[in-house]
């Protein structure tokens, strides 16, 4: 195994880690994470979700949280220190104090939430101004988009707490699946089978199997009419050869666990409107974004899991 496929295979290795913990958020560590948010919140007049959907992107990016910590947002140094010269995007630096030491610590919470507050403002306090913030701090169309994404989500929850899941298909449903993730697929090409295949009905209802952003609607030549979901995680959610949408399901709509997206069909393979060209089934496929690259990653695990979670909580 060469250097470059070794430092891939850990980067997966820990982004798997890290999504098998995510379910671990304490009522006493949302409680202390919301009472940063709001609290500078009030005193730039930035929307909390916004620090808290920038707190919740950067969680999945970075490896570790230092234990004194609450966020996990690590600002760039030319960002906090700034640099002289006119070419330099930060050439003052937005380093300051959001406490009563009146000092300005890199690695303090408070002062890191004031700063990147103060930043934000400087550009207003719009939706359209938080994202020219946005892109212009990460210089990244995808970042800003899922920090945006999720701050919608929180918005309309109103708690960073949100670790329910559920199973794409309703349980009672006629179905059945492998782990199908990396076989071989010949339409299009060479390429591998980048997802679970859930085999069911024709109209079998399909359900968001997570709180986050419809971020993708319409046809695909491989998946037919599918559905793309960016949840709270930096992952996206991939729903592929549906029947049909469920009405009034359009991109931009928050969803839930649960919330009914689409049908089961058998889509794809070919120009819109192609279908029967293999059984009826929905393609259910995960890929995580680590704030650089984004792969897709055996979701047959996760799909065990919310199967069981779903069967002990009837």
């Amino acid at each position: 195994m060469n250097i470059r496929s070794t430092v891939l295979l850990t980067i997966v290795i820990t982004a798997i880690c890290q999504l098998f913990s995510i379910y671990n958020v304490s009522a006493s560590e949302e409680s202390e994470r919301m009472s940063l948010y709001k609290k500078t919140s009030a005193v730039t007049n930035i929307p909390w979700y916004y620090f808290a959907a920038i707190d919740q992107y950067e969680r999945q990016i970075n490896e570790e949280i230092p234990e004194e910590r609450v966020t996990a947002i690590k600002p760039d140094p030319l960002f906090w220190k700034g640099v002289k010269g006119p070419s330099l995007f930060f050439p003052d630096g937005w380093g300051a104090s959001g406490n009563a030491d009146k000092k300005a610590d890199i690695t303090n919470d408070e002062d890191i939430l004031w700063s990147i507050g103060n930043y934000i403002k400087s550009y207003g306090t719009t939706k359209d101004d938080i994202r020219i913030a946005l892109w212009n701090y990460y210089k990244r169309d995808l970042t800003v988009q899922t920090i945006m994404n999720t701050a919608e989500v929180f918005k309309k929850f109103q708690t960073v707490a949100l670790t329910d899941r559920d199973f794409p298909l309703p349980l009672e449903a006629n179905y059945s699946y492998n782990n199908t993730w990396g076989d071989a697929r010949g339409f299009g090409g060479r390429r591998i089978h980048e997802g679970t295949d859930i085999f069911a009905n024709n109209g079998v209802p399909v359900k968001s199997t997570t709180y986050g952003v419809v971020e993708m609607k319409g046809w695909n030549k491989y998946g037919g009419w599918r559905i793309g979901i960016r949840d709270i995680y930096n992952i996206y959610h991939y729903y592929a050869h549906l029947n049909g949408f469920k009405d009034g399901v359009e991109v931009g709509d928050v969803v839930k666990p649960g919330d009914v997206i689409g049908s089961v069909g058998a889509t794809g393979y070919g120009p819109p409107g192609t279908s029967g060209k293999f059984p009826p089934h929905l393609h259910y496929g995960m890929y995580k974004d680590n704030g650089k690259n984004e792969w897709s990653f055996d979701p047959y695990p996760y799909l065990k899991k919310w199967e069981k979670m779903d069967r002990n909580s009837k």
